[in-house]
């Protein structure tokens, strides 16, 4: 089940682009245009001060069968009982959050395969790998390449996230992931249109790989 969730286009909020007062507007947008996944990413404000947006955001999202994704805020994430956390390397241990959050509970693993074979299996249900390209908007992160994705299809069980710099111009060459994560790509200008042609692309990719 788990598996057939944690697929397809994965939107994540991004400050500039996707202010409060646009984002539930944005964020159905996408929806309608084929998003999967929803991750709320924030990293400024006070958990009380974010409590009423995440809670209409996974509103919107839990009705749009969506699923919605905090990034790092553990205990807001466990107060709140959101279906599913991300955290990174510096976001705590682990075995200790899996023990106490219920949802779903995604990794970032950067380009390091032993990283993400450990997290596997300390309970993670999915592992990200990135950046697979530029990044404008984490122009500093390590560019790790494609390649990861496909020695980490052999390696792991559980779902593969592909972010960084991600585009349609090159999403076709993620057919390794099961999810692609996009900023830029997706709120830069009309996000259905480009949810729509994302989701087209990476679907194709899938397509054309299994020939």
């Amino acid at each position: 089940m788990k598996d057939k969730v944690l697929s397809g286009v994965y939107g994540i909020s991004d400050e500039i682009l996707t202010p409060f007062s646009t984002l539930a507007h944005q964020v159905q947008e996408a929806i309608a245009g084929g998003m999967k996944i929803f991750q709320f990413r924030d990293k400024n404000s006070l958990d009380k001060d974010i409590i009423e947006i995440v809670q209409h955001l996974m509103d919107i999202c839990v009705k749009s069968n969506v699923l919605f994704v905090l990034n790092d805020r553990v205990e807001l994430a466990i107060a709140l009982g959101v279906p599913a956390l991300h955290i990174g390397e510096s976001d705590g241990d682990l075995p200790l959050i899996r023990k106490r959050f219920k949802g779903i509970l995604g990794v970032s693993s950067y380009g390091d395969l032993a990283r993400a074979q450990k997290m596997e299996s300390s309970g993670a249900d999915y592992v990200a790998f990135g950046a697979m390209f530029p990044s404008p908007t984490k122009p500093n992160a390590p560019w790790v390449g494609i390649e990861i994705l496909q020695r980490a299809r052999e390696a792991l069980e559980i779902p593969i996230c592909a972010i960084g710099g991600i585009s349609r111009d090159n999403i076709r060459m993620l057919k390794n992931a099961d999810m692609c994560a996009v900023i830029s790509s997706l709120w830069n200008g009309d996000p259905r249109e480009n949810a729509e042609s994302l989701s087209r692309v990476f679907e194709m990719s899938k397509v054309v790989g299994e020939r």
